[in-house]
């Protein structure tokens, strides 16, 4: 009897082990995911499931899978059209679309206030390549489907080409892209 005593006690000691674990590894799961959630842009409709149109430049965002789908929704929504042109093995695009992806301001503008489209290939509308064919680089199109080549970038010789350290002056292009839409429209 003294066996089944001491067997019952075990396994009752046991029990209240696993869920104490149990506990603790439900409360340690709760502060893991509100970390992963602390400190990146989240769209007012909520955290969006991540589509592998984004291609790492902005996971939360949503991407138009064409040129002609981008512009259809530019013109219908009336918002600015950002074209991001890149190569998956450039260390430069690479680069970009780090820094890129983790700033907070260009995504909730973007988000907000663009419909965005990244491309690993050329288009046939040659206007997306005022200056040549390189990548990585940023155009913008305004609803009525006119390129804008006045914003552009700070080099001479690749006039849409951006770096990791001209973030400011594409979040400042965003901005006029934005005001030239209010502006002119």
């Amino acid at each position: 009897m003294q066996e089944i005593t001491e067997l019952w006690s075990n396994l009752s000691q046991t029990t209240k082990s696993s869920r104490m674990v149990k506990a603790v590894l439900s409360a340690v799961l709760v502060l893991a995911i509100i970390s992963s959630t602390i400190a990146k842009y989240i769209p007012k409709t909520g955290k969006r499931i991540p589509q592998t149109l984004s291609r790492g430049w902005g996971d939360q965002l949503i991407w138009a899978q064409t040129y002609e789908e981008a512009l259809y929704w530019s013109r219908s929504r009336n918002k600015p059209l950002m074209v991001i042109f890149h190569l998956e093995d450039c260390p430069h695009s690479q680069a970009l679309k780090k820094v890129f992806s983790e700033n907070n301001e260009i995504q909730k503008t973007l988000d907000e206030d663009f419909i965005v489209l990244n491309l690993m290939y050329e288009t046939t509308d040659k206007h997306l390549s005022p200056d040549g064919q390189y990548v990585p680089r940023i155009l913008f199109v305004d609803p009525s489907m006119t390129v804008r080549a006045d914003i552009n970038g700070r080099y001479s010789n690749r006039m849409y080409a951006y770096e990791t350290g001209d973030i400011s002056l594409l979040i400042s292009n965003m901005q006029t892209a934005k005001k030239l839409l209010k502006a002119e429209l």
